[in-house]
C-alpha cells in the first residue's frame, strides 16, 4: 500500500518557497503562514475536484469549459524530416557521357582544323604504279573549324534570416549552391541537345487546309488557320495554356543591362481558310520545316486565330469546338528561333546543319494522311526499316556506327512493337520459374534495351536504346560518341567534346544587403568534330 504523504509536507515546501530560509517577522509583509499555507491547498484541491464554469456578464454560471487537450490544441511536438529533399529530377546523359576539358590558353574560341577526305592520284581506289616510276600526287580536303566560347549560368540567394533560421535543419548555403548546380547542369544538357546559335527556322508557308468527313462538332464557320514551326527548345518550353515562347527579357541581378533570350520558334505562317460545315473536321498540313521537331496550330475566325494544338508531325486535324482563352497568333511576331552569340550548336542543329552538305543523317518521314502522319515501318524480321536505313547510310557513306540511340518514350514503344510483335511473331512474354515451388510467373512489358546494327567489320554491334529526358516525341537521335580505330588519330578519337574556358564555378556576390547572391557559371563550347556521326530521324508518327 503507498503511504499517504502528510499535508504538512506540502505546507513546508509552500512556506520554504515563499519565505525563505532566514528567520523572518511573521508580521513582515508576505509572511506565510501555516495556516495560510494549510488554506491556499484546500482550495486548489477544492477548485480541481470540480468542473471549470464560464460566467456571463452578472457572475452567473452559463456553460461549463473542458479542460481536455487534444492533438488539435497544438501542444504537440513538431517532428520535421532534415534536411529537406531535393524531389525534382536531374537527368543529364550528353553531358556524363562526353568529355571536359580545360584548355590552357582558351581565348575568345576554339579553333582546330578537320581533314576530311583524300583523293588518290589516278582512279581513287587504284594504287597500282610501274617498275621505278613515281605515283601522282593524292589530294586532300582540309577545313578550318572555329567555335566561339559561351557563357552558361544560374543564380539564387540567400537572407541572413533564412540561413540563421536553417541552423539545425541543413546547411542552407550549401544547398543553396547544390541546387543552383544541377539547375545549371539540366540547362546545359539543354544546350547540349538543341542550342541554336545558326539555324533559322524562317516563315513556314501557308499551311495547306481540307473539310472532310461527318461526326466532328466543330461548329460551322469559314476558319483560319496559321501554323509556327518549334525547335526542340521551343517545344520544350510550349503548351497550350501557357503558349509558344517568344522572347524573354532578363534583368540581371545586381543591375546592369537586361538582355533577351529568343524561345526557339519560327515566324508565324500566313493564314489559310476554309469553310466548314457542322459533322466535318477541318484538316491543315504544312510543308516541313529543317530544324523543326513540333508545329503549332492556331485557328479561328480570320484574325481571331489562337492556338489549339502542338504536334510533332506536320499536320493536325480539328473535329471539336475550339478552345478558349489561349494565345493568339500575333504574339508570334518574328523568328526566334537563333539566339546568334549567347548559344551554340547542339547535336539536333548541328545534324539539321549538316544534312544537306557535310553529311548528317537526317530523315524526315513523308507527311502521309494529314492528323495521323507516317508511323515507322516494321522490317517483318524484327528491326525498323527507318533506323535500318539509317544505320546502312551511316556504314556505307562514312563507314560509323552509332553507339548510342536516344529515343523519346514514344519511340521507345514504337521501336519496341514493331521489332517484337511487328515482325509477326507473337508477343514476347519472360517467365520466371520456381522450380521448388512449380510455380511459373509471366512478365509483361518487354522493351528493347538494345538494337543490333549488323554493318560493322566485327559482324555487327549492339547499339544500347536509352530515353532522353529532353527529346522530342516523333524524333529519334542516334550518335557515333566515339570515332572507330579506322579514323586514324593521334589522341582521343572523340566525335565532340565539351572545351572549357571556365568549368562551373561559383560566384558569391558581395553583400549589399542582409543578402547573399550566389551565381553558379560555366565559361565553354561544344565542338562537334564529326557532324556525319549524328543522325535524326523526325516526324515520326505514334505507332498505333
Amino acid at each position: 500500500m503507498n503511504a499517504i504523504t502528510p499535508r504538512s509536507v506540502f505546507s513546508d515546501r509552500l512556506m520554504l518557497d515563499v519565505n525563505g530560509n532566514s528567520e523572518l517577522s511573521a508580521s513582515r509583509f508576505g509572511h506565510l503562514t501555516r495556516e495560510r499555507a494549510n488554506e491556499v491547498f484546500d482550495l486548489s484541491k477544492a477548485t480541481l475536484g470540480n468542473e471549470l464554469s464560464v460566467s456571463d456578464f452578472w457572475g452567473n454560471e452559463t456553460a461549463s469549459m473542458s479542460k481536455a487537450v487534444t492533438q488539435a490544441t497544438g501542444l504537440t511536438y513538431y517532428d520535421l524530416r532534415a534536411p529537406a529533399l531535393n524531389l525534382f529530377p536531374t537527368i543529364t546523359p550528353l553531358r556524363n557521357r562526353f568529355a571536359r576539358k580545360q584548355r590552357a590558353n582558351p581565348g575568345t574560341a576554339l579553333n582546330y582544323k578537320t581533314i576530311t577526305s583524300l583523293a588518290g592520284s589516278g582512279f581513287n581506289w587504284m594504287g597500282w604504279v610501274p617498275e621505278g616510276t613515281r605515283a601522282g600526287a593524292m589530294t586532300y580536303t582540309a577545313n578550318n573549324k572555329s567555335v566561339s566560347y559561351v557563357t552558361i549560368g544560374e543564380e539564387d540567394s540567400l537572407t541572413d534570416e533564412a540561413q540563421f533560421a536553417a541552423e539545425g535543419f541543413e546547411d542552407e548555403a550549401s544547398m543553396v549552391q547544390l541546387r543552383t548546380l544541377l539547375k545549371l547542369m539540366a540547362k546545359e544538357e539543354a544546350g547540349m541537345l538543341s542550342g541554336n546559335a545558326t539555324l533559322a527556322l524562317g516563315t513556314p508557308t501557308a499551311p495547306t487546309l481540307a473539310a472532310a468527313g461527318t461526326g466532328a462538332t466543330l461548329p460551322a464557320l469559314t476558319y483560319s488557320v496559321i501554323v509556327v514551326a518549334l525547335s526542340q527548345a521551343a517545344f520544350m518550353h510550349a503548351t497550350l495554356a501557357g503558349g509558344v515562347p517568344s522572347t524573354v527579357s532578363i534583368t540581371p541581378n545586381g543591375g546592369g543591362t537586361p538582355f533577351v533570350l529568343n524561345g526557339g520558334a519560327s515566324m508565324r505562317s500566313a493564314s489559310a481558310t476554309q469553310a466548314i460545315t457542322l459533322g466535318q473536321t477541318l484538316s491543315a498540313t504544312v510543308p516541313l520545316i529543317n530544324g523543326a521537331v513540333a508545329y503549332a496550330w492556331y485557328v479561328g475566325g480570320v484574325g481571331a486565330e489562337t492556338l489549339q494544338f502542338i504536334s510533332t508531325i506536320n499536320s493536325a486535324t480539328f473535329a471539336l469546338p475550339l478552345a478558349g482563352a489561349r494565345q493568339a497568333a500575333t504574339v508570334i511576331a518574328a523568328d526566334y528561333s537563333v539566339n546568334a552569340g549567347l548559344a551554340y550548336d547542339g547535336f539536333l542543329t548541328t545534324a539539321f546543319l549538316n544534312a544537306p552538305s557535310t553529311g548528317s543523317y537526317v530523315l524526315a518521314l513523308p507527311t502521309g494522311v494529314a492528323g495521323a502522319g507516317t508511323q515507322l515501318t516494321s522490317s517483318g524480321y524484327g528491326s525498323v526499316v527507318e533506323v535500318d536505313t539509317m544505320l546502312k547510310t551511316m556504314w556505307d557513306t562514312y563507314r560509323v556506327s552509332p553507339t548510342v540511340i536516344y529515343v523519346s518514350s514514344q519511340e521507345q514503344r514504337s521501336i519496341s512493337k514493331l521489332s517484337m510483335v511487328g515482325s509477326g511473331s507473337a508477343p514476347l512474354i519472360r517467365y520466371n520459374i520456381d522450380e521448388g515451388n512449380a510455380n511459373v510467373q509471366g512478365v509483361a512489358g518487354n522493351v528493347i534495351s538494345f538494337y543490333f546494327n549488323p554493318y560493322s567489320p566485327e559482324g555487327g554491334t549492339k547499339i544500347p536504346v536509352k530515353i532522353h529526358p529532353n527529346i522530342a516525341p516523333g524524333t529519334i537521335m542516334a550518335v557515333c560518341e566515339t570515332l572507330p580505330p579506322w579514323y586514324v588519330q593521334n589522341e582521343t578519337p572523340a566525335v565532340a567534346e565539351v572545351l572549357t574556358r571556365k568549368d562551373y564555378y561559383t560566384e558569391a556576390w558581395q553583400k549589399v544587403t542582409r543578402r547573399q547572391d550566389y551565381g553558379i557559371y560555366c565559361q565553354s563550347a561544344l565542338a562537334i568534330y564529326a557532324p556525319f556521326a549524328v543522325a535524326v530521324i523526325t516526324n515520326i508518327a505514334p505507332t498505333t
